[in-house]
C-alpha cells in the first residue's frame, strides 16, 4: 500500500506520491510513461512525467538503490557528470500485500542520448571515435577522484553533444566503489572492462547492420586506451628539465588548461645542483573553459562548447576593437548583443532542437560554410535565417519524447549526422 512506503530523497516532490507504486513498474498506464530513447539494462527502468520534468525509475534491491542513490549524490559532490539522484522508494506492495522491488528514481538528463541513438543509418567511425574519446575523458574523471567504477560501458553511459564532440554522462553507479585514490591495477582493470564492454557493443551493433562498414570494432574500443593512457600521462606525470628551461612550466599549465582542466597545485622542486627541475601537477578540476564562460556570461555550457564561444567572444573583442576594456562588461555585452538575440530568434517548436550553446555553436559552422561557399562575409541575421531554414528544421527534437515509449532501441533511430547536416545549405 502506498501508506507503508518509505521515500528516501534530498528534497521530496509530493509528485511522487501520486505514481502507482503498487504496480510493478512493467505494467504502469501508459499515461504516466514518458517516450524517451533507453539504453540496456540488467535491470528493468522506465521514464515517468512528474512535476513537468521526466525521471528515470530503475526496479532493484532496496541495498542496491540505497548504495546508488548515495553514490551517485558523493559524485555529484566531486562534480562528476552523472545523472541527479531524485529518490529510493523501497517498501512497496501491491494492493493484496505482495511485495515489490525497490527503485532508485534518477533526473532524466535533458538533450541527452544513449549510444544506440547516436547515429543515423549506421555508426560512422568519427562518430564511433568521438564516444570513445568521451567515455575515456570521463573515465580518467572518474579514476582522479578515486572512483572506480566496475562496469565500464557505453550503455552506461550518456552522451551529450558538445561542438562537434560529445561529453559522457555516468548514468549507473551500482557497482562503483569510491576511494581515497586508485592502484595502477585498478585502474588498469576498470579500463580492461571498459576496452571489452565496448567490442561487445560494437559488435552487437555490427551483427544488426547498424554499424559502417569501414569500422573494425576490436580497433575502436582499443583506441580507449590510447586515449585514457594518453590523457592521463599528460594530467599526472611528472617532468623534468633544466632550469633554463622554466617556460616549460607555463606551457605544461597552457596544455592542461586546454584539455579543459585546472591544477589546484604544482608541485616544483630542483635538485641539489639547482639546475635541474620536476615539476608534479595535481590535477582535480575539470571544466575550465565552462568556468570561465560561466564566470564572464552567466551562460552554462559544455567544454567544448564554451571554448568555442569563448572564441566568438574574443572576436567579437577584437571587431569592437574593445580588447583593452574590462573583460567582464564587454562579455556580457557579447552575451546581451549576440548569444542572446541569436537563441530569441530560435522558433518556439524548434527550441527542443539541441541545447543554445549547441545550437550557437552549429550557427557558427553555418555561418563559416555560407561564407565559403558565396566568397563573401554573411551578417549574423542572415545566417541565423540560413539555419534555421536548412539546418535546424531538418534536425530530431533531442529534448522531447520520440518512440518507443518502453524498452530499447532494435531500429535505427532517425538522427541526422555530426557530419551530414552541414551540407544542408
Amino acid at each position: 500500500m502506498t501508506g507503508s512506503l518509505n521515500i528516501t530523497a534530498a528534497t521530496v516532490d509530493p509528485a511522487l506520491l501520486d505514481l502507482p507504486w503498487s504496480l510493478p513498474l512493467e505494467i504502469w498506464p501508459d499515461e504516466t510513461i514518458a517516450a524517451l530513447p533507453k539504453g540496456i539494462s540488467r535491470h528493468l527502468v522506465r521514464f515517468v512525467n512528474l512535476s513537468g520534468y521526466v525521471v528515470a525509475i530503475k526496479e532493484t534491491s532496496a541495498e542496491l538503490a540505497r548504495k546508488e542513490y548515495d553514490m551517485l549524490r558523493a559524485l555529484q559532490r566531486l562534480d562528476i557528470p552523472c545523472v541527479d539522484p531524485v529518490a529510493v522508494i523501497t517498501n512497496r506492495t501491491t494492493p493484496t500485500g505482495e511485495p515489490l522491488e525497490s527503485v532508485l528514481v534518477t533526473r532524466h538528463l535533458r538533450f541527452s542520448l544513449p549510444y544506440r541513438a547516436v547515429y543515423s543509418q549506421s555508426l560512422r567511425p568519427e562518430t564511433a571515435t568521438r564516444l570513445v574519446d568521451a567515455l575515456a575523458v570521463l573515465l580518467v574523471r572518474l579514476h582522479i577522484v578515486g572512483f572506480f567504477w566496475g562496469d565500464v560501458s557505453l550503455s552506461n553511459t550518456l552522451f551529450r553533444r558538445d561542438a562537434g564532440a560529445f561529453a559522457a554522462y555516468l548514468v549507473d553507479a551500482e557497482t562503483g566503489q569510491l576511494y581515497t585514490s586508485l592502484s595502477n591495477g585498478q585502474r588498469e582493470n576498470d579500463l580492461e572492462i571498459a576496452r571489452v564492454n565496448m567490442a561487445g557493443e560494437l559488435l552487437d551493433l555490427q551483427a544488426g547492420g547498424r554499424l559502417d562498414e569501414d569500422i573494425d570494432p576490436v580497433e575502436i574500443s582499443n583506441g580507449i586506451v590510447a586515449r585514457y593512457r594518453t590523457l592521463w600521462k599528460e594530467l599526472t606525470a611528472s617532468e623534468e628539465f633544466d632550469q633554463s628551461e622554466r617556460w616549460r612550466i607555463n606551457q605544461r599549465v597552457e596544455r592542461l588548461n586546454e584539455l579543459g582542466f585546472d591544477i589546484e597545485e604544482l608541485a616544483i622542486r630542483t635538485d641539489e645542483t639547482g639546475t635541474q627541475v620536476r615539476i608534479q601537477p595535481k590535477v582535480v578540476d575539470a571544466g575550465h573553459h565552462s568556468r570561465r564562460l560561466l564566470r564572464l556570461t552567466g551562460l552554462d555550457a559544455q567544454e567544448n562548447q564554451a571554448r568555442r564561444l569563448l572564441n566568438d567572444l574574443d572576436s567579437y573583442r577584437a571587431t569592437v576593437e574593445k580588447q583593452n576594456l574590462d573583460e567582464e562588461l564587454v562579455s556580457h555585452e557579447w552575451a546581451a548583443r549576440v548569444f542572446e538575440p541569436v537563441i530569441r530568434a530560435i522558433p518556439k517548436d524548434l527550441k527542443g532542437k539541441l541545447e543554445p550553446a549547441e545550437i550557437f555553436h552549429q550557427l557558427l559552422d553555418h555561418r563559416w560554410f555560407l561564407s565559403q561557399n558565396q566568397a563573401r562575409d554573411i551578417p549574423l541575421a542572415e545566417a541565423v535565417a540560413s539555419y534555421i531554414d536548412n539546418v535546424l528544421v531538418h534536425r530530431r527534437d533531442e529534448a522531447t519524447m520520440i518512440d518507443p515509449s518502453t524498452g530499447t532501441f532494435t531500429l535505427p533511430t532517425p538522427v541526422v549526422d555530426e557530419d551530414d547536416w552541414r551540407l544542408k545549405v
